[in-house]
This record gives C-alpha cells, structure tokens and sequence, in this order.
C-alpha cells in the first residue's frame, strides 16, 4: 500500500496573516529565495516565473476570420464557428477564457512539481507515491499523474512560446520543509484570486462590448443583397407601393424610349458624366431672326383696352356704371386694384342697383363704416357671384349679419362667394352666410384663420348635396383629420383645394378620395409637405375624371409618382409642380404620354430638367398654352428656342430666374403670339393667376339656381 504524505501545517510561529494578492507573492518570493544561494538553479528558474507570472497574459491566439476555434480544457471541448464580425468578438472572448482555463490547470501542474521537487531533495522517490496537489480552491488531493502530464496545459490551434515555456516549467519551493507547502499554497491562492479577479474582469468588459455592438450594429451595417446568405434570405419589409407597372405601360414604354435616347448619346461620346447644359447645347435650333433685330412682336393695344386704361386714371369722373357688362366692370375693378386706386366712389357705383356679380380682389382698404353704409342699400336679390378678398378689416361676425345675412334667404342666388383673407370671419359668421345662400355651390375661405373644423360640418349640414368648389387654402384651424366625415358628405364635391394645411398626410387623402374621388375634377394640395408617393397612388387610381393638380413644393415625391399619374389620370390637362425632386427622364415620359391634352405645365424650379423634356415639349405639347421654366437654368436658347418655335398653341411662358437667356432666343424665335414674362423689363403683375371675365360662375359645372322659398 502506498502511503500518502500529507503537507506538514505551518507552526504558529510561522503563521502568514492575510495579505493581498500583490503583498502575499512579494514575500513569498523573499522567503522563497532567502536560503538559497544566487547561483543556484532552482532559484533561477523561480525569479524567471516570478517575472512571467507578474506580466501581462499573452495575446490571444491568432486565427484567421473562418477558422474554428477548439479549446481543450480537462475534459470540456468547446467548438464554435461562426462568421463575420461577431468571429473576431467571440473568439476574442474565447482567447481569454483559453487563457484563463490554461493557467488554472498550470497552477495545479506547478504546484503538484514544486511538491515532487521538495520530495526528490529530502530523498523520497517521485514515482512510488501518489502525487499531492492544490486544488484551486487550497484542498489537499492525490492523484498520480505521469511526467509527461506534470505542468502541461493542452492549447490547440496556436499556442505562444512564452505559454508553453510557462507550462513546462516548474515552480520554486523553498528549502525550509515546514514553509514550503505554506508557501506554495498562499503563492497559488495569490494567484488564483488575481487571475479571478483579472478574468471577471474582462468577461464585463467583453459582455459590454457586445451590448455596444447590438446597439450600433443596426446604424453601420449596410447589407448588400448578392452579400446574404442564401440558407438564410434577409427579411421582408413592407414597402409604402411597389412598381409602378408589373407589365409593360404607357410610362415604362416611354422610359425605356427615352433611355434609349440617352444609350445613343453615350455611344456617340456624350458620356454619363456630361451635363445637362452641354445636352441642351446639343440640341439644334435656328434663329429666325438675325440677332440685334426685334424678333419679339410689340403688341399693339386694342381701343377698349386704352379706354379702360383712359378710365382708370380718372375714376372719379365716372357718374354710373349702368349698362356697363360685367367683363367690362371686371376688367376696370381689376386695373384699379392692381393700381391700388381703387376707393370707395367706385365701390359704390358697383354695388348700385341690382347687381349679379361684385368682384374684388383687394378690401384692405375698405373700413367697416363705408361697407355697412354701402350695402345697405344693395339689391342683392340677383346678386350671382360675390368675391371680396382681403377682406379682413371690413367684414367681422356682425357686419355680416348686419347686411349680407340680414334675413335666411337674403342672397337666394348667391352661387359663388369668395372671403379670401378674411382674418376676422368665425364659424358664427360662416353659419350666418350659409344660411343667407341656400343656393350656394362655390365658395373660397382661404386664409380665414379663425375658421375650426366645426365649419366643414356647418357647410355639410347645409350644403350637402348642392356644394361643388371649396377652398381651405391656409386654413390652419382646421384639423385634416377630424373633418374627413363632413367631407364625405359633400357628395358632389368637384375642387378641393387645402394647400398649406399642415395636417394634410397620406392617411387623409387615401379617407377621402377612396370614398369621393371619382367625382373629383381639381386637386390643390400646395405646400402640403408630409405627402409622399402613396397619396398620389390613391389619386391615381380613383381620380379618373381628374383635370387640374396642384403639387407644388411636395419634396418627398419621387419619380413613381410621375408614374403613376402618367397610367392612371388621362383626363389630366394642368399639372403644377415647383420645387420637387423629379428627374429629367421622369417628367419627359410624362409628356411623351399626355402631351397632346396638356393645356397647362408648372414646372418652376425642377432643377433637373433639360435635354430630355425639351425634345419631349417640342414633339408632344403642340396643345400647350402655358408654360413656366422659371429657375430651370439648365435650358439654354436653342432649347427655349426650340420649345417656343414647335408650340404654335403656347401664348404664355414665364421664366423668372432664367439668367442664361440671351437675345438669341428672345429676338429669334418664330412665335409672335407669345408672350414671355419674368424678365428684365416685363410687367411682374401678369404672372398672378385672376379669375377669367368670362369665366363662368363655376369652373367646370354649369348652375341652374332653383329659388327655394
């Protein structure tokens, strides 16, 4: 039987009171070497291992991204294979833990030497008795172990030279038999306790570091689809609309003919890195006119225009307007506002009588007094369309109710009505008005900031089945929102107009145009900033009627929504657009396609327009009899010139900001009809839309007022 030796206990002269882990290795180290002579090898070796216990672990071991790593520790394999940046996380992880793993069992190993070594010097034989090691928790154990076994921690795949050095070498004992187990147990328990400390540690660190990188891994990662794996697809997101067409379509037909315009001017040395401008000086036009001549035709006024001008320098020498056609009266009242010598003298020549149509464009100089007096003597009997705009300093809640809504049925043909800027106007007041006009179908409150969206249900509630136009244009009391019921109730509803309105979003335009877009003529939603592709979609679709849309300064539209409007609205004849982000090819296509009903084109401020929609202008607009290019600098003269020369129809351009026109263009096209305003010297007032004199009480419906009493 083989006896087991068990490590002789400390004396209490010899007792070590608790010290840290740095102070119990200093002194074991002093105690350890303080009987051995300097020359001595089994005190070299321990000053070598001293110094490679104290310094820094070595790195972990190097692999490559797509190499496994296989760690063997006792009897526990672990095998992880992993790919991508968590590779170089976790197996940095797993290099530690390696570490920590290996030098575990290096204590046991040199704790287990140090034991043999005492033995071997006191004359005992190594291999006839069971081995006595430390556990890492200081119990005494036996176990025999061979000499291969003895101080060897197996580290596969890469194990550095300083580890292997350390695991092969055994540790120093000293030469007193009753400190030596001590020593070897405090020195192990040091160890321990500071390779504990220093792992735990790093496993916070590590696990911090992997909560930081699931935080920020969604903001720098930047899949690409060839990248994925194909056993595991990347997920499937929604999108706001797909495609514009699955199948071949007007649009895809004309794009694809219009990229194939584009693939010719790269095979001839055009190049993708060429500019708009150098397309359009491309383009071939020939002056008509020989540059320094007048091309521009003068246009010669008419006799009734002079009498008018003649008439609106001396207002107050006219006694009465009796006779006078309205067209003629619009037209005066016009020159004398736009003038600003409009007063009240004229205003009472207006409102004599028996009137059927009372327009004016600008009140603000109209007290409350002036207009009460006024009034009050009207005959409003037949009074048809009544348009006082800017109105807001003459006509309160109780000057309404004290002349134009004296009595329910006090405007009883009142068609149209126009308030305009009426700042003071309430709900109170709207009810009044509404009240007054039973046979009301038009009527404009834009700019009446008091207005809530209780009026939508006030005009709901009383002009249900009879009311066609409504315009809420900076009404920014109302909530989009909460007035889509009253809007449906509107059943023959034709223009809406909200431009400006904040609320207006995707949601409220899919409500209520699902429900009454397929009576819908005119769409106004200007400045409605929060429309993206989807509410163009939805007109698209469930507009097919739909003749005028306004979509200026909408920045979060695309080309899909020049698509979709290009297959599904070809009734469209007027389209606005000003400050949008659609691409030359998009906008081109879309003329390709409804150019020969477009009456009307706003293209203000797209900046991408140029060679594309030039030739498009130039082959498909011949019906086209307006057009703004105002600040799309990339048009040159022979591209104006172009446009100009092929739109016979076209009588009106604006190109305000167009700094690169010269006189090659302005005195050498062909259109002498054509009038060009936004330029040096042009009148600036022409360019703001009025209402047509002979323009009908209503835009697109005819009005048979049926007297209700």
């Amino acid at each position: 039987m083989v006896q087991t030796r068990a490590t002789p206990k400390p004396s209490k002269s010899n007792h070590i009171h608790p010290l840290t882990p740095a102070q119990t290795h200093e002194s074991s180290s002093l105690s350890a070497t303080a009987s051995l002579p300097l020359t001595s090898p089994l005190l070299r070796r321990s000053l070598r291992l001293a110094s490679l216990s104290d310094s820094d672990p070595p790195p972990p071991p190097a692999t490559t991204p797509d190499s496994s790593v296989r760690v063997s520790t006792g009897n526990r394999k672990r095998k992880t294979d992993l790919t991508g940046s968590e590779r170089d996380v976790d197996q940095r992880a797993k290099g530690f833990l390696n570490l920590r793993s290996g030098k575990k069992v290096l204590k046991r190993a040199m704790a287990n030497d140090s034991l043999n070594d005492y033995k071997s010097e006191n004359g005992e034989a190594k291999n006839d008795s069971p081995e006595t090691s430390n556990d890492v928790d200081g119990e005494v154990r036996t176990r025999q172990l061979s000499r291969e076994e003895k101080g060897k921690a197996v580290v596969v795949d890469g194990s550095s030279r300083e580890e292997s050095k350390a695991e092969n070498s055994t540790v120093d004992v000293t030469a007193d038999a009753d400190n030596g187990a001590s020593h070897v147990r405090e020195r192990s328990r040091s160890s321990i306790t500071k390779e504990r400390g220093s792992g735990s540690r790093r496993n916070g660190y590590m696990e911090r570091f992997h909560d930081i990188a699931r935080e920020n891994a969604s903001r720098f990662a930047h899949f690409e689809p060839e990248e994925e794996n194909d056993d595991h697809p990347p997920p499937v997101f929604e999108e706001p609309h797909d495609e514009i067409e699955d199948w071949p379509g007007p649009f895809s037909t004309a794009m694809k003919i219009i990229k194939d315009r584009g693939m010719k001017l790269q095979n001839v040395g055009m190049g993708r890195d060429t500019s708009r401008t150098n397309l359009c000086e491309s383009i071939s036009w020939v002056p008509k006119a020989k540059v320094g001549n007048a091309g521009v035709s003068v246009s010669v006024p008419s006799l009734q225009e002079m009498c008018l001008k003649i008439l609106s320098k001396n207002v107050d020498a006219i006694v009465s307007l009796e006779s006078v056609p309205d067209v003629l009266r619009h037209r005066l009242s016009q020159l004398l506002c736009d003038s600003r010598k409009m007063n009240s003298h004229f205003f009472e020549l207006l409102v004599r009588g028996t009137p059927t149509e009372i327009r004016l464009r600008d009140c603000s100089w109209l007290t409350e007094e002036h207009f009460t007096e006024c009034f009050q003597m009207c005959d409003t009997s037949n009074l048809v369309v009544l348009q006082l705009d800017q109105c807001g300093r003459c006509l309160p809640d109780y000057v309404i109710v004290a002349t134009l809504a004296k009595s329910p049925r006090h405007l009883p043909r009142l068609t149209t009505l126009s308030f305009s800027g009426g700042c003071r106007l309430s709900d109170g007041g709207l009810r009044a008005l509404v009240s007054s006009a039973p046979a009301l179908r038009s009527i404009n409150l834009s700019q009446c900031s008091l207005l809530t969206s209780a009026s939508l249900y006030i005009l709901a509630e009383s002009l249900r089945s009879l009311l066609k136009e409504l315009y809420l244009d900076d009404c920014q009391g109302i909530d989009a929102a909460l007035v889509v019921p009253a809007l449906m109730e509107l059943e023959h509803l034709e223009v809406l107009s909200v431009a400006g309105i904040q609320t207006v979003c995707d949601e409220f335009v899919k409500n209520y145009i699902v429900a009454r877009g397929q009576n819908m003529k005119e769409l106004v939603l200007k400045d409605c900033i929060n429309l993206t592709d989807a509410s163009i979609k939805v007109i698209a679709e469930h507009c097919p009627g739909l003749c005028v849309l306004d979509l200026m300064n909408l920045c979060k539209l695309t080309d899909l929504s020049i698509g979709y409007l290009t297959n599904g609205c070809h009734a469209l004849n007027t389209l606005k657009l000003c400050r949008n982000s659609f691409s030359d090819e998009a906008i081109a296509a879309f003329v390709e396609t409804t150019g020969q009903s477009l009456k009307e084109l706003s293209l203000n401020n797209i900046k991408k327009v140029g060679y594309h929609t030039t030739l498009s202008l130039a082959n498909h607009a011949k019906n086209l009899h307006s057009l703004d290019l105002s600040w799309c600098r990339n048009l040159t003269d022979n591209a104006l010139g172009l446009i100009v020369d092929s739109c016979l129809s076209l009588r009106l351009l604006k190109l305000f900001g167009c700094t690169q026109v010269t006189d090659v263009f302005l005195n050498g096209h062909s259109n002498l009809q054509i009038q060009i305003i936004g330029l040096k010297m042009s009148p600036v007032l022409q360019h703001v839309k009025v209402p047509d004199p002979h323009q009908s009480a209503l835009s697109y419906s005819s009005v048979s007022v049926d007297l209700v009493y």
